[in-house]
């Protein structure tokens, strides 16, 4: 087996796998659009200021709780009533969703990231003959699948999509290729990333 021909089945093989993964992702929400929109767009400036203000206003408003508490229970008995433990329960369970609920925010986040990296590199091999097939079914993949991509990346999908499919219409008339599609999108897409300091923590909480 040649050099060129393991490579190709090495391609093939990994766009399968990216195919799989797209699959797997669930649809993205409003929710998930606008966290996007507000770290892309680093927005998140502003809403972490809100967000100290309400600590600040809630902490104060704890403290004012927590001083009645205390004078109505100076030696701490409540503690010991069945109730008040299963209340502290009912908050740590609370809590335990939060961290669980961030912690499955970022992996998506990471996950979605991942594959437009993969969409990028491979499109950036399109000039390869052997490769515009497999590329042409990945990113029709995506395309299909676009809903499980946030709005950026669905808008980098779309033009990727539209650029594939010119090329392809001109193989098939026979029109020379120039193996060169718009990773514009995907480019700008990948700046962000690689310069993204935020924690989605910072957004969504």
């Amino acid at each position: 087996m040649t050099c060129s021909l393991m490579t190709a089945l090495c391609f093939s093989k990994t766009a399968g796998q990216l195919k799989e993964t797209i699959s797997k992702l669930p649809i993205v929400t409003e929710d998930d659009d606008a966290e996007e929109a507000a770290i892309l767009l680093d927005q998140i400036g502003t809403a972490t200021d809100g967000n100290e203000e309400t600590r600040r206003d809630t902490s104060g408003a704890v403290a004012v709780e927590e001083a009645k508490d205390n004078e109505a229970d100076p030696f701490g008995l409540d503690a010991l009533i069945p109730s008040t433990v299963k209340k502290d329960e009912r908050a740590k369970a609370k809590d335990a969703k939060k961290e669980e609920d961030f912690e499955l925010k970022r992996h998506l986040r990471s996950q979605r990231e991942a594959v437009i990296t993969c969409l990028d590199i491979a499109a950036r091999r399109y000039k390869t003959p052997w490769c515009q097939t497999v590329i042409d079914i990945l990113v029709q993949h995506a395309h299909d699948n676009v809903q499980r991509f946030t709005s950026k990346q669905r808008d980098a999908i779309e033009k990727l999509w539209a650029s594939v499919r010119e090329q392809h219409v001109r193989r098939k008339q026979g029109k020379s290729v120039n193996g060169k599609l718009d990773v514009t999108a995907f480019e700008w897409l990948q700046e962000k990333y690689s310069t993204e300091t935020i924690s989605i923590r910072r957004a969504v909480w």
